[in-house]
């Protein structure tokens, strides 16, 4: 007998065919998704991160802080920002305005574990009296400045190796898995027209040169200790104390916040040079 063909497919019947086709493609496409995303994830979950230092890293300067007193600890500070867009595993920021390296090593190292795989810090400015050369060369006489910035490099080249060396070994004792990122200190100034009360191109220039002495210093212990440095200098030029869009104060009000980073400085200046090193 003759053998008839099937039936024509009703539309439903192809429409559900339509959607299982889609679904299967779906899933397919999918299940390569999941696979790139979770390790991402799961990287961010496994860091463990602390963050150690004195006012540059705590956030003075951003005119926003949280309970943390006189240690002017804030959300917009770069180690809050690096730590909101990651989502680590767990972060403890202990960084303090004016913390020296024996601050770190009496009150911030002991935040340290050995589970602790990340650790930031900027110190040694405060070590050498950075604070005092500044209000030095903002009041005296070009003669001033420069007498105490010789002072001060002086500090870095005699002084200053021996802390940083104590820091960064109870540093890598306490957390002897943990990356160690110190961050450097930007050179604070722009050269040309500053505006009427501003500190005179001499003394900027000085300053400067004060900061670059104060960066080799320290990018030579870290070397030694084998970590990474992170030199912010060139992230910060063209937006330096009298810069048309300053990431760092002039002279402020209250005086304490003067001559640190504002929020533009950890968020485009300090920020982008920790997740160059740390992802």
């Amino acid at each position: 007998p003759r053998v008839l063909p099937p039936d024509p497919p009703s539309r439903t019947e192809l429409l559900l065919s339509v959607r299982r086709a889609l679904a299967a493609v779906s899933g397919l496409a999918f299940i390569p998704l999941l696979f790139t995303a979770s390790p991402a994830a799961a990287e961010s979950a496994d860091i463990n991160y602390v963050a150690l230092g004195d006012s540059y890293s705590s956030g003075l300067g951003t005119r926003d802080y949280d309970d943390s007193g006189d240690c002017k600890r804030g959300p917009s500070a770069f180690p809050e920002l690096w730590a909101a867009s990651h989502a680590p595993g767990s972060f403890d920021f202990v960084a303090c305005a004016g913390a020296t390296t024996t601050d770190v090593l009496n009150d911030q190292v002991s935040a340290l574990t050995p589970e602790t795989n990340l650790v930031s810090i900027t110190i040694g400015g405060n070590d050498v009296g950075f604070a005092d050369v500044i209000t030095t060369c903002r009041t005296g006489s070009d003669a001033a400045c420069d007498e105490r910035g010789e002072e001060a490099e002086n500090d870095v080249r005699d002084v200053l190796p021996a802390l940083l060396d104590q820091t960064y070994g109870a540093i890598t004792e306490a957390a002897p898995q943990a990356q160690v990122v110190v961050l450097g200190y930007p050179s604070l100034f722009e050269l040309g027209p500053c505006g009427v009360g501003s500190i005179g191109e001499t003394k900027r220039v000085r300053l400067n040169e004060m900061a670059d002495a104060l960066a080799g210093g320290i990018e030579d212990r870290v070397a030694a200790a084998g970590l990474t440095y992170v030199d912010v200098r060139g992230g910060f030029e063209g937006n330096r104390v009298c810069a048309d869009e300053p990431w760092i104060n002039g002279t402020a009000v209250p005086l304490n916040e003067s001559y640190h980073p504002n929020k533009a400085g950890h968020s485009e200046g300090y920020l982008p040079a920790l997740t160059g090193a740390v992802g």
